[in-house]
């Protein structure tokens, strides 16, 4: 979280006036402090969550579709016996 936290260190100094002024050391901890305690991914898990998603709304579709021409063929009048 190292790179995180020293680009919105980067990004307060461009944002605010005397922002060169704020102590960076004790800044830059409260920034890894704050960043640990948030429930954040990485964009690599990210991705591959959404490509598993994917994958598994597609399968779903399908088997929706498959359902549904199946319960097309059923024979809806009731059997005798």
């Amino acid at each position: 979280m190292s790179d995180f936290t020293q680009r919105i260190f980067s990004e307060l100094q461009n944002a605010l006036p005397g922002a060169d002024a704020l102590p960076r050391a004790q800044l830059q901890a409260a920034l890894e402090s704050v960043v640990r305690r948030m429930d954040l991914v990485t964009r690599a898990d990210f991705d591959a969550q959404a490509a598993v998603l994917a994958r598994t709304r597609a399968r779903l579709e399908a088997l929706e579709a498959e359902v549904a021409k199946l319960e097309l063929n059923i024979d809806p009048s009731p059997t005798q016996s």
